[in-house]
């Protein structure tokens, strides 16, 4: 039988991953995973570990106030409030989406680009501001918050294992920061899959997930792998189109719990 053996989410997008025992699914993904960005301070283009391999470092947990609290080595924890209705709106892009999201304000951002090295501003994405997921893949209505692309991603811990035995080397899974990992199926079997059951929620696959330079990113350092591992690895079985793919985004249909132990069914 397959089941979840274990769930993430990633309350500020490239930041420190969130272990869950048990999760709630609203409209956007996992509840609260990528509400929170930072964006450069002129541009408003979001920022990720491709390019700032320190923000791996960041721990963005939930405050008891509902926003959101800030952690990192060297800086003092600050606690940042979720922006009120009256909240200025920034314009910001994540890949080609534009939007317009409420700034967490200039004590946020002072803390991010005193860590970070230059100006940048922290941004929330509240439900009714959230993008369109590409419609090629989803149907209108369908949403996402900053995640790159689509609200779920999902790995099999047998793809993983098959890598790890390629590369020569125990692989992290937060190297591809997914938000479900399944094990009991065998290596990539979830890239046959078209709809998935956990519990009362049924899940389509998008499509596969690209890969970049970010999975070579040791999630517990932020230094990146000499060898470009595992990404060269990768790009020997599993490149498409120009395009490397491991594991699989995921679009849910309609809200739902989800907790570690659950079985997954195959549907089609």
């Amino acid at each position: 039988m397959m089941r979840i053996t274990q769930l993430y989410r990633y309350p500020l997008k490239s930041g420190i991953a969130e272990p869950l025992e048990d999760a709630r699914l609203d409209g956007l993904g996992l509840a609260g995973d990528r509400r929170w960005m930072v964006v450069d301070a002129q541009s408003g283009r979001f920022q990720s570990q491709r390019a700032l391999p320190r923000m791996s470092q960041i721990l963005a947990r939930w405050n008891a106030a509902g926003g959101l609290t800030l952690q990192a080595p060297g800086m003092a924890c600050l606690d940042v409030p979720l922006p009120d209705d009256g909240a200025a709106l920034r314009g910001v892009t994540v890949w080609s989406d534009a939007m317009r999201v409420p700034d967490a304000g200039d004590e946020a951002a002072a803390w991010l680009s005193e860590l970070l090295g230059k100006p940048y501003r922290l941004v929330q994405v509240p439900a009714e501001r959230a993008r369109q997921v590409d419609t090629g893949y989803a149907e209108p209505g369908e949403k996402v918050g900053f995640a790159d692309g689509f609200p779920l991603l999902l790995i099999g811990q047998a793809s993983l294992d098959d890598l790890s035995a390629r590369v020569g080397r125990p692989l992290e899974m937060l190297r591809f920061r997914p938000n479900l990992v399944v094990e009991g199926g065998e290596p990539y079997a979830e890239d046959g899959w078209k709809r998935i059951r956990i519990g009362d929620t049924e899940f389509r696959m998008a499509k596969g997930c690209s890969r970049c330079i970010l999975t070579t990113i040791d999630p517990s350092t932020g230094e990146r792998s000499p060898d470009r591992e595992p990404l060269t690895t990768l790009k020997t079985y599993r490149e498409r189109d120009g395009e490397v793919y491991f594991g699989q985004n995921l679009v849910h249909q309609g809200e739902g719990e989800l907790r570690v132990g659950m079985a997954v069914e195959v549907l089609e």
